[in-house]
């Protein structure tokens, strides 16, 4: 059994499924599952799939789990009595072949959004771990282990990095639930204060971490769904986020229609009121310049304002970033896939998106066009016509 808790998930699941029992408890969505590596046949693992998908539905919220939930200050009571009696339902999920008969499978996930809003990440974990049991049978974890120590001893390696903190985003990509945590352990015991916390908040709880993480780009696609009109569908969701956390948990995420479209929408007074802004998509270096540059146009010091950063991070790429902005803003680096993932072997890139919400196309138009995905070509079209979004050169 791979997913045994079901706190094994990322915080923004919990923070974005509070807001949707409080303000959009009727709401439908649709998600799709991708692999965007070529060539890899997950066909012959569906049974075990859809037998680990069982074992994760069967699942419910302990009292201690409940407990350590309620303790979070941002964490409504209600909201803690309706998890008290959720478990996820396998009717909502659906695993296939592709018709494309080269290996692909499909997953697709439908339902109440309330009720299927926590599939995302324990199913990828439970793909990326299916598939890695059955084609590595002997896990060099000696080279993982390797690996780990000269990324924390980069970390370490001048005084002047003493500050630069690192965060595990990677639970969805995960070799393995063993190795995530064993990954988690060395990065507490090596690096105290430089390792600022996980995102999974089984992990979290079970080894006394901060669990991090605010939104993410399903709450603000289904915006537009769920919005007054689309073109206001971004302030819509910071505005609704902003009503239900009352200035906690502050970080905006920045990439669901581009930078340019962001910052069109992120005015003085979202500048004032969240915490800072996270990037995950697009040239990371030109991101973080240009936000410093909106907070001065905003009248707002980018020194009191964080930078997240999240983008298929390596510990190379995060002290190139840590020497470029130190001392001009406050600093997150959320490191995933590098982490948790890397033992020699080739990740697996495995998304799952919402492809719908109430019947109605939505979508991400980020500033990596790899990264979107929609089926609806004319959906697109308008989207970029709308947010005056340039079709990117083929």
């Amino acid at each position: 059994m791979i997913i045994t808790s079901l706190l094994d998930t990322d915080l923004y699941k919990f923070t974005m499924m509070q807001v949707v029992l409080h303000h959009f408890p009727a709401a439908q969505a649709e998600y799709a599952f991708r692999c965007r590596t070529p060539d890899i046949d997950l066909v012959p693992y569906i049974e075990e799939i859809e037998e680990e998908i069982r074992s994760l539905c069967a699942l419910r919220f302990t009292e201690d789990e409940l407990d350590y939930l309620r303790s979070w200050r941002f964490i409504k009571p209600d909201f803690i009595d309706f998890l008290g009696l959720f478990h996820m339902n396998e009717k909502h999920v659906q695993v296939r072949p592709s018709n494309k008969g080269n290996g692909e499978i499909e997953i697709r996930i439908e339902g109440p959004w309330l009720h299927t809003i926590l599939f995302e990440v324990p199913l990828l974990a439970i793909v990326n771990e299916v598939y890695f049991r059955n084609t590595q049978t002997a896990p060099d974890y000696p080279e993982g282990r390797a690996r780990l120590a000269d990324k924390i001893q980069m970390l370490g390696a001048r005084p002047e990095y003493s500050d630069c903190k690192i965060a595990d985003y990677g639970t969805r990509r995960r070799f393995s639930k063993r190795w995530h945590e064993e990954v988690i352990v060395m990065l507490k015991e090596s690096l105290g204060e430089q390792f600022a916390g996980t995102s999974n908040v089984f992990y979290a709880y079970k080894h006394g971490l901060t669990p991090l993480g605010t939104m993410a780009h399903e709450y603000l696609q289904a915006c537009q769904a769920l919005g007054p009109r689309l073109r206001d569908s971004q302030i819509f969701g910071f505005e609704m986020w902003a009503k239900e956390y009352r200035g906690d948990l502050g970080i905006a995420l920045s990439d669901v229609y581009g930078m340019k479209a962001f910052l069109g929408d992120f005015d003085m007074y979202f500048c004032k009121l969240f915490d800072g802004a996270r990037h995950d998509s697009g040239d990371p270096f030109e991101w973080g310049e240009r936000l410093i540059k909106h907070y001065e146009n905003n009248r707002c010091d980018p020194r009191t304002k964080v930078m997240v950063f999240s983008d298929a991070l390596d510990i190379p790429k995060v002290l190139q970033l840590y020497e470029r902005f130190r001392g001009r803003t406050k600093l997150a680096f959320g490191v995933g896939t590098n982490l948790t993932n890397d033992l020699g072997y080739t990740p697996l890139q495995v998304v799952i998106k919402m492809v719908r919400c109430n019947g109605q196309p939505v979508a991400k138009l980020s500033d990596s066009p790899g990264k979107n995905m929609c089926d609806d070509k004319a959906y697109l079209a308008y989207l970029r016509q709308v947010f005056e979004i340039e079709q990117p050169a083929q």
